[in-house]
């Protein structure tokens, strides 16, 4: 299977709550088309009501058997990445990058996982050509073939004979 790995920088928001249960939440806010020289949980100031900070760098993975998915991406009229966070346990870094993915059907399985916080943010042009070039170098278009199913035989449907016991004996005729 052929594959292309690149590596992008995650930017989260953590915006404040006005909540008896939580002080504030980890949101995805955006994917930078590359890594910035920077160290991971960097502060980049404001955004609104919310503090970004620089998350790290992580790798998207795309796969040959999901070019179609990447085209129904592409063409959505809004390309999105999905970011995936997982939270930690601890005290100064409360959440981690589990995932980004550039398909939109795993980004939708992303969702099912306890705990894990999943947001479509926007797919940077950067990032839209390197999926779109991957497209073209490796998609083949499937047609779609729809199974039959084999007739049943109506012969096998109504057996006509004697029928055994349950023990595999002969039943006994009523008279």
């Amino acid at each position: 299977m052929t594959n292309s790995v690149f590596r992008v920088g995650v930017v989260l928001a953590k915006r404040r709550l006005t909540s008896a249960w939580a002080s504030h939440a980890w949101l995805p806010h955006a994917v930078l088309p590359d890594a910035p020289a920077v160290a991971p949980w960097t502060s980049l100031g404001q955004d609104g009501a919310d503090e970004l900070f620089y998350a790290g760098a992580t790798d998207v993975t795309l796969n040959a058997s999901a070019t179609a998915h990447y085209r129904d991406n592409l063409t959505s009229g809004r390309p999105s990445l999905w970011v995936a966070l997982r939270p930690t346990g601890g005290e100064e870094v409360e959440v981690e990058v589990a995932a980004v993915t550039a398909d939109p059907y795993e980004g939708e399985g992303l969702t099912e996982g306890v705990g894990e916080i999943v947001e479509a943010v926007p797919m940077p042009a950067e990032v839209q050509a390197k999926v779109a070039a991957f497209f073209e170098a490796f998609h083949v278009e499937r047609t779609f073939v729809k199974r039959k199913r084999d007739r049943a035989d109506p012969e096998a449907l109504g057996r006509k004979g004697r029928v055994d016991g349950p023990m595999g004996e002969p039943r006994k005729e009523r008279s």
